[in-house]
């Protein structure tokens, strides 16, 4: 084999240990993501609080560590105290986010009994948009209050006697952005945070809080907004959040070139975290402080706005006939795009990224978890089923551990539009020392090549430590490629195994040299796992 990729690791190339946070989803009031999604109480597979067993199963197996809920844009105009109590004294609600009537039969109260189901910890977030500073303290106390004052006596009463914990909390969602009800300026934000920020701070010390961050590197206040909101409340905030979606601007007529550009997003990621990095930096030094501003990366994924920018459209032109008085739906089929294959290398991509960044990135929320851009599918009274994009974060949440390593890479290059040249190989490398376990992630970005690629793993601290593993070398315990010769292919419910990962027979498809070198070829849109010993 002729190798023209290279991936070399260098013990300096650590980055950080692995967070656990790094592998968390995202529930959201938003279509069938709640109700039809985690919540069908007359699915045949619902247990006695009306959460589906095989949606539960699922969530498990993809491994998902902690969720942020309830929202997202739907949280700007909610009231927490809507989803407590007995279901049928809840009110019925207008969500203005999704132009959805909202039943409020899941609350927090039933989402703390779910997450408890699923092993996952909460992140919650409270409305900045149409409420403020006194909900968010009463919801505090609610959620994690010693049972003797009025609001957590409430929590209690509605069944849970024991405080939920809730350590992290988002305050606001997207306050940058005119879709957001309540939104804000930059000033306008940085001074409401740093009130509630301070306040939350005062009722429990050991919160840990994350100010809204800008909602894409595109925001015309991007950086600004950053500098500004962390410079103000530096001293109380504990993690910024990012946010960022891609996809396929070409996938209605299938374009080459905005296909690859398409496949080479992580850059846009990779610049998203650099530059808030930078900002909160400034803010830190301006503060003369000694703690560093962590990212929560709390929205990322492949999402096709378009066809939700469209629907949007429509329903504004319709007040041309007039004001609209038909009822809003409960829980429609919004945005439940269906993923391809390349969309699957491409959330192995950004994950590669997140793990690379994890220094600064220590919390991240792939959006969202069932049914909404998803990486589960649940049919009414039918089945759940798994999407491209759930097998490689999969793979990276139950396999990730330890410490990362940025590899250097010396790879063929692939132009793109929107990023000049960048390398057709990606990869990130994750090391266990102590176990002597690791990962390689690796992405092909090049749409039109196959590639043959070198990775040493001898540079990792530890590697071949001992007498057995130094006669070993580098000993690969699985291997899994997930490809399709057409990247637009997809899973449905009819067949959801269609794009799966492949087993990669280490023998045939792997050569490992004794100086712990692997050598294998990656097709053309690709992303491979490989999971070794050394």
């Amino acid at each position: 084999m002729s190798d023209d990729a290279i991936v070399s690791i260098d013990p300096t190339a650590r980055v950080a240990d692995v967070p656990a946070r790094l592998f968390g989803s995202f529930v959201e009031h938003l279509g069938r993501c709640v109700y039809g999604g985690i919540y069908e109480p007359g699915h045949p597979q619902a247990d006695e609080d009306g959460f589906r067993q095989d949606v539960l199963d699922l969530v498990k197996e993809l491994g998902v560590t902690c969720v942020r809920y309830p929202g997202g844009n739907f949280v700007s105009n909610y009231n927490w105290e809507d989803g407590t109590g007995p279901r049928e004294q809840r009110p019925v609600r207008r969500d203005l986010a999704w132009h959805c009537t909202e039943t409020n039969e899941m609350g927090i109260d039933d989402f703390y009994k779910w997450s408890r189901k699923a092993g996952t910890e909460i992140m919650l977030a409270v409305n900045m948009g149409s409420r403020g500073l006194h909900a968010a303290l009463e919801e505090l106390e609610y959620v994690n209050g010693a049972p003797g004052t009025a609001l957590a006596d409430r929590r209690v009463a509605n069944g849970i006697e024991e405080p939920m914990d809730v350590k992290m909390w988002c305050i606001g969602n997207e306050m940058d952005g005119p879709w957001q009800v309540g939104h804000m300026s930059p000033d306008e934000y940085a001074a409401a945070v740093d009130r509630v920020a301070h306040a939350m701070k005062l009722a429990e010390s050991g919160l840990e809080l994350v100010a809204c961050g800008s909602s894409s590197a595109h925001m015309p206040t991007f950086g600004e907004w950053e500098r500004k909101v962390l410079t103000k409340a530096y001293q109380n905030l504990d993690f910024v959040s990012a946010h960022a979606y891609y996809h396929d601007h070409g996938h209605r007529t299938h374009d080459a070139a905005l296909m690859q550009d398409f496949l080479a997003s992580s850059e846009d990621m990779a610049y998203f975290i650099d530059t808030v990095a930078a900002q909160a930096d400034t803010a830190k030094e301006a503060n003369h402080g000694d703690k560093d501003i962590a990212i929560s990366f709390d929205e990322w994924g492949v999402w096709y706005q378009d066809a939700w920018n469209e629907q949007e459209e429509a329903w504004k032109e319709d007040s041309d006939n007039g004001l609209h008085h038909e009822p809003w739906p409960v829980a429609p089929h919004l945005l439940e795009d269906i993923y391809t294959a390349a969309d699957a290398v491409v959330e192995g991509s950004l994950m590669i990224t997140l793990l690379k960044h994890c220094d600064r990135v220590r919390s991240a929320s792939r959006a969202q978890l069932v049914n909404v851009i998803a990486p589960i599918m649940a049919e009414e009274n039918g089945p759940a089923w798994k999407q491209t994009i759930f097998y490689p974060f999969a793979v990276a949440a139950r396999a990730a551990r330890g410490d990362a390593y940025v590899p250097a890479v010396s790879s063929p290059k692939i132009a793109t539009a929107s990023y000049g040249e960048v390398d057709a190989i990606e990869a990130v490398v994750t090391w266990d020392e102590t176990t002597r376990t690791g990962l390689l992630l690796a992405v092909n970005r090049d749409l039109n090549a196959a590639h043959d690629v070198a990775v040493s793993l001898a540079g990792l601290p530890g590697a071949g430590a001992g007498a057995d593993a130094a006669a070993a070398g580098v000993q690969v315990t699985a291997a899994r490629m997930l490809h399709s010769d057409d990247p637009y292919l997809t899973n449905t419910a009819e067949n959801p195994d269609t794009v799966v990962p492949v087993d990669l027979d280490p023998a045939a498809d792997l050569a490992a040299d004794a100086d712990g070198t692997l050598h294998l070829t990656m097709p053309a849109v690709s992303w491979v796992a490989v999971e070794f010993t050394a």
